[in-house]
């Protein structure tokens, strides 16, 4: 991340001539493509958990069920990880327990918390400036101005995110507002951790670990009676059609293991920045799969906003088209989330 008009820079690239020029563009498209994905397992969460929630299931009883899938999905890349590399965990285990109690946990407990005090669009509006905090962390690291593209596909894609929230009428709640900063903060870290990891940590093993953390942790607070736990065998209403509340919890926990594992293999090759752009279109899936399984039809502003959100999308990618290769060589992923990360709020 060192470049202020590049992408989050972290891949070794080889000299500027035609043919890895055209393999970086590659691995970029590639790398964006899966980003999409990620967004679009990710966006069916909300709308398929919501009708568990309503129907009885605590939040903490749907997320241990939700993240421990997860878990299950991708624990075979760490187990083989680990027989591969005895001292893989010695080496990184660190790493991935931040990922597990910063991405993962405490991204939806601040969030949901936030969700308790405020509406529910402006947690998700606040939560959803991570982009521009990367934007502005990179800006005070580097003492380096973005380009006037970035600034722009920066404005441009937060006017859209505001319109597709639709926050009119809002009041802000303050210990609600620092609750949704912590969210943003925290997607902050997925999208550096993600960029950091090397040939010494594949991205999807640094999931699997997380994942791992993430589920063991919330099981402890579980345990202890520090978050409610309450099941209900009530069917789930989705689509007109009543569904096993498990079934829909493991749907959501496969999804969301997928989501995990595409997206951090996709930051990587786009760049933490260009990655937490795309990610906004997690906000226009959800608004789509609401719209289909919940009947919640999205106004037109709404429909305005999401175009907006496209175009910033695609102005930060202008950016990334025009920027220089990167040559900095990749290190432990440890150290340098130590190193870049600094605190575990960028």
């Amino acid at each position: 991340m060192t470049n202020p008009t590049a992408p989050l820079p972290i891949i070794a690239v080889a000299d500027s001539a035609d043919a890895p020029a055209a393999s970086s563009a590659g691995r970029r498209t590639i790398g964006m493509a899966m980003a999409v994905a990620s967004a679009l397992a990710f966006s069916s969460s909300g709308p398929l958990v919501k009708p568990l929630l309503e129907a009885g299931w605590s939040l903490g009883a749907a997320l241990f069920v939700r993240i421990a899938t997860a878990a299950l999905v991708l624990s075979p890349f760490l187990v083989r990880a680990i027989v591969r590399d005895r001292g893989i965990l010695r080496r990184h285990g660190g790493a991935m327990i931040a990922f597990g109690l910063m991405p993962v946990v405490g991204c939806q407990l601040f969030y949901f918390s936030a969700m308790q005090r405020m509406p529910v669009a402006v947690a998700l509006l606040i939560q959803y400036l991570a982009p521009v905090l990367l934007v502005l962390w990179v800006w005070l690291r580097t003492r380096r101005r973005p380009s006037n593209t970035v600034i722009a596909g920066s404005v441009v894609a937060m006017i859209g995110l505001v319109l597709v929230v639709d926050i009119a009428g809002a009041r802000f709640d303050f210990w609600g507002t620092l609750l949704a900063l912590g969210a943003a903060l925290c997607t902050c870290v997925y999208f550096v951790m993600a960029e950091r990891t090397g040939d010494t940590l594949a991205p999807i093993v640094l999931a699997a670990g997380g994942m791992v953390v993430a589920a063991t942790f919330i099981a402890v607070l579980l345990g202890l009676g520090l978050l409610p736990l309450a099941v209900s065998g009530g069917a789930a209403a989705v689509l007109g059609a009543e569904l096993p509340p498990l079934a829909v919890l493991l749907f959501v926990g496969l999804a969301t293991g997928t989501a995990y594992a595409l997206g951090v293999s996709a930051v990587p090759r786009t760049g933490s920045r260009l990655a937490s752009f795309i990610g906004l279109s997690e906000v226009l899936f959800a608004l789509g799969f609401a719209w289909l399984l919940l009947a919640e039809a999205p106004a037109p502003v709404q429909f305005a906003g999401g175009a907006l959100i496209l175009v910033g999308v695609v102005l930060v990618r202008l950016d990334a088209d025009g920027a220089p290769p990167i040559t900095r060589p990749i290190g432990s992923a440890a150290a340098m989330v130590e190193r870049g990360a600094g605190s575990p709020r960028p």
